[in-house]
């Protein structure tokens, strides 16, 4: 392998560095073009209306956006010269081509390509092929970039016997690269277990689990760029959604796919999704882990049922100077089929009313009358069978219905028999039931039993494909809303059952994916750590074996000696602010993680000392690199450097050991290049 470095521009043209940023000037230039002829486009003759014109004036726009040439963003990171024409016959000896790999296609003026996007089946060979496997590649080759200047090339002689595969200096020193700001895509460093994940087909459902630093999340978000390329059309009518733990967790990936040209994917929390309520109290644990169980579906679907009531009474239909009489045998046996046939309430009300006509129908035509799907309509709309349905059938509000079965004991026991126990039963029920919906203090937990009633009562509408991140943390109820939103689509979760911190934590991934309603999922594991340095990830490892028996260690990938720091100390803010300025004279993110009781007192010291800092979500610049982040918070973000504030008050922030133990687990693995552990109080005894 061929490394070479250059920082000031050669003038030489026969400096192949010269020529690969001739190649980057001429290929931006060519974008520009591309980007002037989609805002020169005139629709004025080509639209037949001004529904349409909005359309397809919508559809320019976002290409115009797609085409923005990101200054500091490579266009290209890497080449391929392949040895034969790519679907040549190769025993015809055709010639070898070479495409430049980046983030997004470029032609020039014929149309000719000058680069080639990542997710085109032309660049896979980028990412998979090695001396064992050349793929027809005579050679590979990576660009390093400062800024958006081109500053280094690095060569890989894929079909050279003579050389030795070695790692890739430019891509250790891309993953390495400090973080201020946002998540950034991982599409220069995609390693080829992770290219597998990423290119798996839209039909299949797929669950990652993946250690800390062994890059999941960008795995997830690349795999919906993938899809979006290779499927645009599906996914366009059907829709894309990123479901995140967080809004700081949401705000800190979300520059990833515009950086991809992927504009159109939508991000929400699970609250966000099942927002019928307002939140405004919380639950209790024994609470919670109740109105999480999956058993609530079945307390809420014959809850609902309830509300039908099985005929007495025939109806009487008149229309002009006949009547038609439907006896109640005959209408039982309709609301019976129904019932049976276990579609929605509301579907089955809709149909209750057809079914009645057509009885009525049937006699008309036994009569000798001759009548159509018109005299039916108006049948099923008569007052005589409306009066009938809506007492046969009534109309069911979700919100109402999960307010009475909380509040009223009777009721919550008459369906919850035989599914909950007494104790079960007892900690659902409020202790002031509330007068109304609106004066109601709903939890989130309550949001989620809501948005499966409003399912009962009528189909959630799915996506073509939903990415669930840290999955680990959902009950079995929110995995049900989520799988709601993907019931015709495919998905992919993303998670660490190492760290699980609520109480009601995947215990399982078959488990949560029966829960998903995606039990065929592949079930993929990520074991190779390139963000954590080794010394880091070999200490937080030690608390495996308490939170999470079985599960393989992540082998990083990356040895940093002196990355690991840890100090027991007299004064604990003192020597807080001590590392968080010895962090801060390097260069890069700081993280200051502390258990959530912690934080107040640190910001004090913070701000007693002069030093600024962000909360987490907020975007870091050159002047204000420390963010001060709650333990609570620290789940799926990363940070060049981090201060971790005394181990043992996150241990003890939460309520049992085991969810401590994962909580610090997570604060230890946030660091991509080192880590400070500062205690007074003993470390736990794992870390010993």
């Amino acid at each position: 392998m061929q490394a070479h470095d250059q920082t000031d521009p050669a003038p030489d043209p026969a400096d192949p560095l010269a020529r690969e940023r001739a190649h980057l000037t001429a290929s931006r230039a060519a974008l520009r073009a591309m980007r002037a002829d989609a805002e020169a486009l005139d629709i004025r003759d080509v639209t037949a209306n001004w529904v349409n014109a909005a359309v397809l004036e919508r559809q320019i726009d976002d290409r115009i956006k797609a085409l923005a040439d990101l200054a500091h963003t490579p266009l290209f990171f890497g080449r391929l010269d392949y040895l034969h024409a790519p679907g040549a016959d190769q025993a015809e000896g055709a010639d070898g081509e070479q495409f430049y790999i980046g983030r997004r296609h470029v032609h020039d003026a014929d149309g000719d390509p000058m680069v080639i996007d990542w997710r085109a089946p032309v660049s896979q060979p980028f990412y998979r092929a090695s001396k064992k496997d050349p793929m027809d590649i005579a050679l590979r080759r990576r660009f390093g970039y400062t800024g958006g200047d081109l500053t280094a090339y690095e060569d890989e002689h894929l079909s050279d016997p003579a050389e030795d595969e070695r790692a890739s200096r430019l891509l250790q020193r891309e993953i390495e690269r400090p973080r201020v700001g946002p998540m950034r895509d991982i599409v220069a460093t995609i390693q080829p277990e992770q290219d597998e994940i990423v290119r798996s087909g839209l039909g299949g459902s797929v669950c990652v689990q993946g250690g800390p630093g062994t890059g999941k999340t960008a795995v997830g978000l690349h795999r919906v760029a993938y899809l979006l390329y290779a499927h645009r059309e599906r996914l366009a009518r059907t829709g894309t959604l990123v479901i995140g733990p967080n809004a700081s967790f949401l705000h800190y990936i979300e520059q990833v796919l515009p950086a991809l040209g992927e504009l159109e994917v939508k991000q929400a929390t699970v609250d966000d999704l099942v927002a019928h309520v307002e939140v405004r109290g919380t639950d209790d644990t024994p609470a919670a882990l109740v109105k999480g169980d999956a058993r609530m579906a079945e307390v809420l679907r014959r809850a609902v049922r309830s509300h039908v009531t099985l005929p007495t009474e025939p109806v009487m239909v008149v229309r002009g100077s006949r009547r038609w009489r439907v006896p109640a045998y005959e209408l039982e046996e309709i609301v019976r089929e129904l019932l049976a046939r276990e579609i929605r309430y509301g579907a089955a009300r809709d149909a209750l009313p057809q079914r009645v006509a057509h009885a009525v129908l049937v006699r008309m035509e036994q009569a000798g009358e001759a009548p159509d799907d018109r005299v039916q309509d108006a049948v099923a709309r008569n007052p005589a069978v409306k009066a009938a349905v809506k007492s046969i059938w009534p109309p069911v509000d979700p919100a109402k219905l999960v307010l009475r079965l909380l509040s009223d004991a009777e009721f919550l026991a008459e369906h919850a028999e035989g599914v909950l126990d007494a104790d079960e039963q007892k900690a659902l029920l409020w202790t002031k039931p509330p007068r109304s919906v609106k004066s109601a203090k709903w939890s989130a937990a309550d949001a989620v039993l809501i948005d499966e009633a409003h399912d009962l009562v009528s189909r959630t509408p799915s996506l073509g494909h939903v990415v669930l991140d840290e999955a680990q943390d959902l009950s079995p109820m929110q995995y049900r809303a989520v799988g709601r939103r993907c019931t015709t689509g495919s998905a992919t979760v993303l998670g660490d059952l190492a760290q699980g911190t609520t109480p009601w934590a995947t215990r399982s991934w078959d488990e949560a994916l029966g829960h998903l309603g995606k039990a065929d999922a592949v079930v993929e594991e990520l074991t190779a750590g390139f963000r954590v340095p080794r010394e880091v990830i070999a200490y937080a490892s030690r608390l495996l074996p308490a939170i999470a028996p079985g599960l393989t260690e992540v082998a990083s990938v990356r040895e940093s000696p002196g990355s690991l720091a840890v100090r027991e100390v007299a004064d604990l803010d003192a020597a807080c602010l001590e590392a968080c300025a010895e962090s801060l004279r390097r260069e890069g993110s700081i993280g200051l993680i502390a258990a959530d009781a912690r934080v107040p007192a640190l910001a004090q010291a913070l701000t007693a000392a002069g030093v600024t800092y962000l909360s987490p979500g907020e975007e870091t610049t050159p002047d204000t690199r420390l963010t001060l982040v709650p333990a609570s918070l620290a789940k799926g973000l990363e940070y060049d450097y981090v201060v971790l504030d005394e181990p043992a008050a996150v241990v003890d922030g939460e309520p049992d050991e085991r969810t401590g133990l994962r909580r610090l687990y997570v604060a230890l693995t946030r660091a991509v290049s080192g880590l400070i552990v500062v205690h007074a109080a003993p470390l736990p005894e794992q870390l010993a």
